[in-house]
């Protein structure tokens, strides 16, 4: 008896092939196993038992890192095989697969690592089929060595041995290496290049005196500093550029993470997982070894594990903490190739450890924090790109190009979103590149030819007018509003159908409206064919349009303008401003001269942090906002009221409450907590009164707003308190990252419409 099987998933660069060859073999099977470009076939033979036993082992026994999407299995005639083996890989034309996401180094690789005995002990690039690199240095499917970045170090006889052996662990893991024939790392300083364990010795030393050095890893370059020395930090600060966003760090261990922040179970899994992302964590109190200016005004810190042999290497030095931050200027893309490195690079940083294994197409590290269990995405990109997010249903092959700020893209083919790794502000030139060949990379690499390309409303997008030349050249184009996107990405990334709308929840700092003015307090009704706006944030002016976002203390004087509280000098937004900004944003404010309307929850948060003098000056993206959560006070129930009259939700009460007890002289800590109590409760309310006109009991929330786990976690229990099944993301971030999902799928559900 035979049995033809075809797998579909991940199941290529995970060891899935060895794993069916030995299983096989297990069995007493005959036949084979190979890959081609649209996932796994194999062909097996043997008795009925042994075919069943088989076939229900590929799925309950496969490799930790496969992920089986479909498997079928067919009765086929038999056929005389003398043993079972593994086939070549076979190119099958517009035939595709998913794409394994980079993994952090294994348990059996990092043992080996250390192991004196070990012939590839304390080499840099030491992997196997349950890590290391894969999405960062492929080239094409199917994944095979010529198809990557490795195609340039040809095997020598031991590595060859095991990469041909389908009873190794390193069985065709395509950047298997050694120090005989594979990459290597040096040191550029001044003089000449220093190669090997010199090399990392001589890195150490220099973080150690308080040098800054550019590392390359595996999906670019990080600059690496001491963070507990304070002038090395706020040095790395001055010449990035980077007044006061936070930086990221990277940490030995567990216990050294231990002794710096509060590590729940869940985060803990979260460090340690393969995709290894940054972690948000909250620091320990007293905790004073972390210089203050790695995270200024921060409640948390954002932690990762050593991913990489090289940087494990580093860290297993006894170095202290290291700044681990994305190797660019400010808000460019992360650098990737080594000449690219020395010439972008050399006015920040002291040292240059490079590698020669090229980085084909580069990658962020994921930022992710710990929530009810699970994951929040504040940033997807290495480690879970390019992971596909499975739909409910079909779809025909769409661009779906997302939006300005923290922008990904996503590709569609049959059930599977491609989402792409972070590219970040569309703000210059360099990211614009990076987000054109990253396109380029995906069209080739899923073999998917864009049908429908979909764009946000917003006329003055980069992604937008990108998408609007390629429509020019005969694509049909699908225009989508951005709050509308928000909530069908977190309804997609749930299985929800669409057939019954949702009250969707999106709040967030900026969305262009269908009125032309800024959205982002809406309270939608919606499904993936259109939606209702019943109720939404009652609009203020926005005193200079988006440069007022640098400077919250503009907004703060605005709401105070719009609420009827007399702009009276005691209060920190008047201070903060000198007396010729206080009447332009008067002017502004009463008479609509380049201040826009604005529904944002986001804009709100700004002007509650500038009204506790918590930010009056933001140097980057939600920072009065982050910093206004960082400072709640925990355990305090008091709230604020807001009110509703025909769809528009006042925040004046809530103002002037934040006022009276300002001047009354309750702690900022308190009336940060009242405030967000405030907020979670008004989602609830008006949630209860669509549920009475619409009849309908599921909430989605989705919108940066709700990166706050502090408001999220306030509004949750309110919303399943009150009858409410409630959609948060666990996918793709609620912030923009998520957004060309939800295009996809609604220029999707149109087009299956014809409309």
């Amino acid at each position: 008896m035979g049995k033809a099987i075809h797998i579909t998933g991940v199941v290529q660069g995970v060891g899935f092939r060895p794993f069916v060859y030995n299983l096989a073999r297990q069995h007493g099977l005959v036949g084979w196993v190979r890959n081609t470009s649209a996932g796994v076939d194999i062909r097996a033979e043997g008795t009925p038992e042994a075919l069943q036993a088989f076939v229900a082992a590929l799925t309950t026994e496969a490799p930790p890192l496969a992920r089986i999407d479909s498997l079928t299995a067919q009765d086929t005639a038999t056929e005389v095989y003398p043993a079972f083996e593994i086939q070549a890989s076979a190119a099958l034309e517009g035939a595709f697969q998913p794409i394994s996401a980079d993994i952090a180094i294994c348990n059996n690789c990092l043992r080996e690592l250390r192991d004196p005995a070990d012939r590839r002990y304390r080499y840099p690039f030491i992997n196997c089929t349950h890590c290391g690199p894969r999405f960062t240095l492929i080239k094409d499917i199917p994944y095979d060595r010529p198809l990557t970045t490795m195609a340039d170090f040809p095997l020598c006889p031991d590595c060859a041995a095991e990469y041909h052996d389908p009873a190794d662990r390193r069985f065709h893991a395509q950047p298997v290496a050694c120090a005989a024939c594979g990459p290597e790392v040096w040191l550029e300083q001044d003089g000449a290049p220093i190669h090997g364990d010199d090399a990392l010795h001589r890195t150490v030393v220099l973080l150690q005196q308080g040098a800054i050095v550019a590392v390359k890893g595996l999906g670019g370059f990080h600059l690496a500093c001491d963070a507990t020395n304070p002038v090395a930090v706020a040095e790395l600060r001055r010449r990035k550029g980077r007044a006061a966003k936070p930086f990221a760090l990277m940490m030995a261990d567990l216990d050294m993470i231990r002794q710096h922040c509060t590590v729940s179970e869940a985060e803990a899994k979260l460090l340690k997982s393969p995709a290894s992302p940054i972690v948000l964590l909250n620091r320990r109190r007293g905790d004073t070894r972390i210089a203050p200016e790695v995270a200024p005004g921060q409640a948390t810190l954002g932690v990762m594990l050593p991913y990489t042999p090289l940087h494990v290497l580093l860290l297993d030095e006894g170095v202290p903490p290291l700044v681990m931050t994305s190797g660019n200027l400010s808000e460019e893309p992360i650098v990737t190739d080594n000449a690219a490195a020395r010439e972008r690079l050399a006015g920040l940083a002291d040292a240059f450890l490079m590698h020669n294994r090229d980085i084909h197409i580069r990658t962020d590290d994921s930022v992710m924090r710990a929530f009810e269990g699970g994951e929040l995405p504040l940033r997807r990109s290495r480690g879970y790109a390019p992971y596909p997010v499975r739909l409910p249903f079909d779809l025909p092959p769409i661009l779906a190009v997302g939006g300005e700020l923290k922008n990904t893209f996503c590709l569609t083919r049959e059930n599977y979103a491609f989402m792409s790794h972070h590219i970040g502000d569309m703000d210059n030139y360099e990211t614009l590149r990076s987000f054109e060949s990253g396109i380029t990379h995906f069209e080739r690499l899923f073999r998917i030819t864009p049908e429908i390309i979909v764009y946000d409303l917003h006329p003055d997008y980069r992604a937008t007018r990108y998408a609007q030349e390629r429509a020019a050249a005969g694509i049909p184009a699908v225009v989508v509003q951005h709050h509308h996107a928000h909530i069908a990405a977190v309804m997609a990334e749930h299985g929800l159908t669409g057939e019954r709308p949702v009250i969707g929840v999106c709040f967030d700092g900026t969305g262009y409206g269908t009125d032309g003015t800024i959205w982002g307090g809406e309270f939608l009704v919606a499904d993936y064919a259109g939606f209702e706006r019943p109720a939404y944030l009652k609009p203020v002016r926005l005193p200079g349009g988006d440069a007022a976002t640098r400077k919250p203390a503009r907004i703060g004087l605005s709401y105070l303008l719009a609420s009827g509280v007399p702009p009276e000098d005691d209060l920190p937004p008047l201070v903060a401003l000198s007396e010729k900004e206080r009447h332009t944003v008067t002017i502004q404010s009463e008479r609509g001269l380049n201040a826009p309307l604005t529904s944002s929850v986001g804009r709100l948060f700004d002007a509650v942090s500038a009204l506790l003098d918590i930010c009056q000056v933001a140097t980057y993206e939600g920072q009065a906002a982050i910093e206004l959560e960082a400072a709640v006070a925990p355990d305090e129930p008091g709230a604020y009221p807001f009110t509703m009259d025909g769809g528009q939700v006042d925040s004046a009460p809530a103002i002037q409450g934040v006022v009276v007890d300002w001047r009354a002289g309750v702690s900022p800590a308190v009336i940060a907590a009242r405030f967000h109590n405030s907020v979670a409760a008004m989602i609830r309310d008006v949630c209860l009164e669509l549920e009475a006109r619409y009849g309908l009991h599921e909430v989605a929330l989705s919108g940066g707003v709700f990166q706050n786990v502090t408001l999220l976690g306030k509004t949750l229990p309110l919303l399943r308190e009150a009858g409410f099944t409630v959609y948060t993301h666990r996918l793709v971030p609620p912030n923009d990252g998520g957004l060309a999902l939800g295009q996809a799928v609604i220029a999707g559900v149109r087009a299956a419409s014809g409309k």
